[in-house]
């Protein structure tokens, strides 16, 4: 339905159309992540991964893949070397993980998850399911499962993982 154009400002937030955006994925998908990023910090407040999905990521993959590389991580959040080694220091600095050297190839790291890591991991489950459920609260299940679906199958394809 076209927004009625106002004659001049003041521009009331209901008068105005998002012109070319009200048709674009980008502009709904930022927006979109604002809005829930902001609400998971908020969730998250005083906890070690507040304010960060890398770090979120990072502590759920170590805990449910112990030993495994940052350069796997790295691929699945999309970061570049330099900046999953900051994201690794930071969460070592804060005692969630440990870095060790692979036994297999002496170059390569293993992550691992500390009792302090694992206990924070599990808070953040249950903090990120609920976030998910409240969400789209209202949005029938079916219309969940099928945009879930569609945004996994594109976030698997711009991740490089179904070649």
């Amino acid at each position: 339905m076209p927004v009625k154009k106002n004659k001049g400002p003041p521009y009331p937030v209901e008068t105005v159309g998002l012109d070319v955006l009200e048709d674009t994925l980008s502009f709904y998908i930022r927006s979109i992540n604002i809005a829930l990023s902001r609400d998971l910090d908020e969730r998250l407040e005083g906890l070690d991964v507040a304010r960060g999905t890398g770090k979120i990521t990072t502590l759920l993959l170590v805990d449910s893949h112990p030993g495994i590389r940052p350069s796997v991580i790295a691929q699945l959040i999309m970061r570049d070397r330099s900046a999953m080694g900051r994201l690794v220091d930071q969460m070592i600095d804060h005692e969630l993980i440990t870095r060790q050297a692979a036994p297999d190839d002496g170059r390569a790291q293993e992550l691992h998850i500390t009792k302090k890591g694992a206990d924070l991991a599990r808070k953040v489950r249950k903090i990120a399911t609920k976030q998910s459920s409240d969400f789209f609260a209202g949005v029938p299940e079916k219309d969940q499962k099928r945009l879930l679906d569609i945004l996994r199958r594109v976030y698997r394809r711009t991740a490089g993982l179904d070649q």
